[in-house]
């Protein structure tokens, strides 16, 4: 991680003045560098810094020693592979990539190799199976969490499959990727930009690229008797949260405010599932879900549960526990879920790379109490602190609906349950009138998965971001030094 550079002691220069390892204008006198600034809310900003030297084998000298500075710093890439989605969010990929990325990246002398997808899953089939992976040093998605989404599956698949690993095995060690992953936030939801950085702003994830930053990130594989599903690096959601996914999806016409409008729907519903969960706790870690302290830059818990998790690799997992019960929501969060909407998360003290995810299991209660659950997502006090909630910081989980068994009735039973209307739903406590499902769908970051039946497995630190995790407030309001890049 390059963060600012070191004084300069060159013959000529002032040891007082501002460090400027730096891209440099080739100019003899003036100089120019560029630097970069932290702003407000996280954000960052490039500036332009001009010094003039009236002597020019002098000034030849600064630039040469810089060049050679640059050219040790083996974290900054040189060469990405870009992929920009022109139809996420609010179609304004590529204006964003084009505008306020691309000059950036020639300044600073990356050389980029661009892709503009024309369907769906286009970057992912990329990725396994044409990309010349061993031409770049890290890939970039323009767009939102989906196509970001994208971008892991076909990652980690082709370094799976290129380290013979077999991804369908649920009981495998996967291969941690060697190229980076950055994010252009330009999606109509940019979560995983929002908790990794602070900021959902285009320059600012570029300038992080540019700089050479790196974050570990934690990956949960998901899978379906010995069948790989999905990997999830942020939400895992059954009941509330997958029928709002599921019922908003018939409304994309809608844009953003089906979310809204599918929300309350859901919550007047007030389905509850019965099933079995199953997990292994995570031992020996430090931190719980209900610290005060979150994941930021540097994270301490991080590296320990991280490292722990390295030297327990091949020892066993543990004893497992059971959950019997009637939930209105089971999820997994293996960060904190925090979005410009809801600055807390769905789990707060979640972290971005220590080897776990914590299992939130809500038990069937009042509208009134689940109210003040999901209110708690937005405020200061504590949402675990409530009788039918319960939190687990676990490695692996298991659950299986009571009434699921075969596939095929599965997806027939749900397709009759979508057919329901809401005002047909309404009632207490679900009576043997029909109008309370008996499965819901698991929401896996943003994606519906096709089966309810799941394990669930937490891998420690599989890919790498260009960020650096949220920095801490104190040093944002330090602006008299300024990271050059």
């Amino acid at each position: 991680m390059y963060r600012a550079g070191p004084r300069c002691s060159w013959p000529g220069f002032d040891s007082c003045s501002r460090p400027f390892t730096a891209c440099l204008s080739r100019l003899f006198s003036p100089v120019s560098y560029l630097s970069l600034t932290r702003c407000r809310q996280h954000r960052w900003r490039c500036a332009e810094v001009t010094f003039t030297c009236s002597d020019g084998p002098l000034c030849q000298h600064w630039i040469s020693s810089i060049r050679e500075q640059l050219a040790t710093i083996t974290s900054r890439p040189k060469h990405l592979l870009v992929y920009i989605n022109p139809y996420g969010g609010k179609r304004q990929g590529k204006r964003i990539y084009e505008q306020k990325v691309a000059p950036l990246f020639a300044q600073a002398g990356v050389s980029t190799h661009v892709i503009v997808t024309e369907y769906a899953n286009h970057a992912r089939d990329h990725l396994k199976t044409e990309a010349e992976l061993e031409k770049f040093d890290g890939v970039v998605c323009v767009g939102g969490d989906g196509m970001f989404s994208e971008i892991i599956h076909g990652l980690i698949w082709r370094t799976q499959i290129d380290n013979g690993v077999d991804p369908n095995c649920p009981d495998e060690t996967l291969s941690g990727c060697s190229l980076r992953i950055g994010i252009i936030p330009a999606g109509s939801t940019d979560c995983i930009c929002f908790a990794t950085v602070g900021t959902n702003d285009p320059v600012t994830s570029a300038l992080h690229i540019i700089v050479g930053d790196s974050q570990p990130m934690d990956v949960c594989s998901v899978h379906h008797n010995n069948t790989f599903l999905r990997y999830s690096v942020s939400l895992l959601g059954y009941g509330f949260y997958g029928d709002v996914l599921t019922d908003s999806e018939r409304k994309r016409w809608m844009g953003p405010a089906r979310y809204d409008l599918s929300g309350l729907k859901m919550f007047l519903t007030h389905h509850y599932y019965e099933g079995t969960v199953s997990y292994l706790p995570a031992r020996g870690i430090i931190g719980t879900p209900r610290d005060a302290a979150r994941c930021r830059s540097g994270c301490v818990v991080c590296q320990h549960n991280g490292q722990l998790h390295s030297e327990r690799a091949e020892k066993s997992d543990g004893e497992w526990r059971t959950i019997r019960g009637k939930f209105l929501a089971i999820n997994a969060a293996s960060m904190s879920c925090a979005c410009p909407r809801s600055p807390k998360g769905l789990s707060p003290a979640a972290h971005l790379a220590d080897g776990t995810t914590d299992l939130i299991l809500v038990r069937k209660c009042s509208r009134f109490d689940f109210l003040r659950h999901l209110l708690r997502h937005t405020s200061k006090d504590d949402q675990f602190d409530l009788t039918f909630v319960e939190v687990h910081r676990v490695r692996r989980f298991r659950f299986m609906p009571r009434h699921c068994q075969s596939d095929s009735e599965l997806e027939l039973d749900l397709q009759e349950n979508s057919k329901h209307q809401i005002f047909s739903q309404i009632c207490r406590d679900h009576p043997a009138c029909g109008c309370a499902p008996a499965y819901s769908s698991w929401n896996c970051d943003g994606e519906i998965l096709t089966h309810t039946a799941i394990d669930v497995r937490v891998h420690c630190q599989l890919i790498n971001l260009f960020a650096r995790g949220i920095e801490e407030p104190p040093v944002f309001e330090d602006l008299t030094n300024p990271c050059a890049i």
